[in-house]
């Protein structure tokens, strides 16, 4: 067996590519559903007048807006039909996860395994709904709001941009649930994924060319260049970090038969909740863009103005408020997806052991303590890698959002991608080792 292990790690290389059939039609299915998403952000919303909207965006991208409009790959400078992009689902999660720890009856279907994640992801779908509406209803008044953006102001105009915003959600919520199933990667992040990439050359192209007018000094330039390379090499580092518990087995006999007792390592990632905290710490960011649509009809436009303002990119407001939300949703989400006393209780009934702990609940509670200190560093590496750069871009006044939020979401997202297909190829080459070794037992 430790040959035969020894042999496929050995063998696996770029040529398997080609024998892998399987693996090129996800690879193939994701590529074509990205396509997808792509175009559908070049088709714009009826009803507009795109020179009207492009002066009025070109006014109000230096603020929350722009940061929205990366995340949605340009779909907002074009108000296209993925202009909503997946933040609604992204919003309605949060807030079933939250409810999952505070309602009994959610909680109880959450512990009900498949089935009841089944029934989770449908109260998902319609939160989504719900959130969508309402947003695509904001922008709807938000731009009857602006100077002669909209052809024809009136309710048939805000019933179909409704209608087409959800439509797009909806499909794209749908497209990352095909992209998960039957392609390679976690379909919602590699949506965000493509948005976030989708948008990086024409913003590195027009930083560059403000270098080259002069409003930008190179040495700026080169500093921003220094922390990107920097940010993505501490993220790869950090991802991979793991504080590894050792488990003892210990003997067991078998019919007349001694097994010796093994040794194993539980792997405690440093940062277990990946890049969900900031992506839920922006979606939440951005309901203050939301009000502000709707204050245009209720007539509340200072003090909405006014909150929008404070927590505008960049503000000293919003820094504190996006690395508050960022430190909460690591442990929260940390609480969520890892729990302590299931682990315990596993290797207890293996007869797995931490040395010098008790099993059962001191065990829990021993993991539980491990745990919670390295979230601690993990919250802190995550603030400072999404706050940092948006410190120097602030300060330096830097036109484009590409900062440590983005970096994070862009190198774990292609790190995930890079070992579902590892894994492919290993389970690729496994099966075709397995099938020489039954033909020689056949000849034989």
């Amino acid at each position: 067996m430790a040959s035969a292990a020894e042999q496929l790690a050995s063998n696996l290389n770029f040529s398997a590519f080609g024998k892998a059939e399987e693996l090129k039609k996800r690879i193939w299915f994701t590529l074509g559903a990205l396509l997808v998403y792509r175009l559908g952000t070049y088709i714009p919303l009826p009803g507009i007048n795109p020179e009207a909207f492009a002066q009025a965006f070109s006014q109000a991208q230096s603020g929350i807006v722009g940061m929205f409009n990366m995340f949605a790959g340009g779909a907002v400078q074009r108000m296209a039909i993925f202009a909503l992009g997946i933040m609604p689902y992204i919003s309605a999660s949060i807030i079933m996860q939250l409810m999952t720890t505070v309602v009994p009856s959610l909680e109880q279907l959450k512990k009900d395994g498949e089935q009841g994640r089944k029934v989770i992801n449908q109260y998902t779908r319609y939160g989504t709904v719900v959130l969508a509406a309402v947003q695509a209803y904001g922008i709807a008044v938000g731009l009857e709001g602006a100077t002669n953006v909209v052809t024809d102001p009136g309710w048939f105009f805000r019933a179909s941009t409704v209608l087409t915003l959800l439509g797009g959600t909806m499909f794209l919520m749908w497209l990352g649930e095909q992209i998960t199933s039957r392609g390679i990667g976690n379909g919602i992040s590699l949506i965000i994924f493509a948005g976030i990439v989708a948008g990086l050359p024409s913003a590195v192209a027009s930083t560059l060319e403000l270098g080259r007018q002069g409003a930008l000094a190179t040495w700026i330039i080169l500093l921003l260049i220094v922390l990107s390379v920097s940010v993505i090499a501490v993220i790869v580092f950090m991802e991979r970090a793991q504080r590894r518990l050792l488990i003892q087995y210990p003997k067991r006999q078998q019919g007349n038969k001694m097994f010796e007792g093994n040794t194993s390592f539980l792997p405690l990632k440093l940062n277990t909740a990946g890049v969900i905290p900031p992506i839920f710490a922006s979606s939440l960011l951005l309901v203050p863009a939301t009000l502000a649509g709707f204050s245009a009809e209720a007539g509340t436009n200072e003090w909405v103005t006014t909150i929008t303002a404070l927590l505008g990119h960049g503000q000293p407001l919003y820094m504190v408020f996006y690395a508050a939300m960022i430190i909460f949703f690591c442990f929260f989400y940390t609480a969520i997806v890892f729990n302590p006393s299931d682990t315990a209780d596993n290797l207890k009934k293996h007869g797995g052991f931490i040395p010098g702990i008790r099993p059962g609940e001191r065990t829990a509670q021993h993991i539980d303590y491990v745990l919670t200190r390295i979230t601690v560093v993990g919250a802190i590496y995550i603030t400072l890698v999404c706050l940092l750069p948006e410190f120097l871009i602030s300060a330096t006044g830097v036109p484009f959002y590409f900062g440590g939020t983005s970096l994070l979401i862009v190198v774990s997202v292609t790190m995930d991608t890079v070992s579902q297909i590892q894994g492919h190829l290993l389970a690729h080459q496994y099966e075709g080792l397995v099938k020489k070794a039954k033909l020689r037992g056949k000849r034989k």
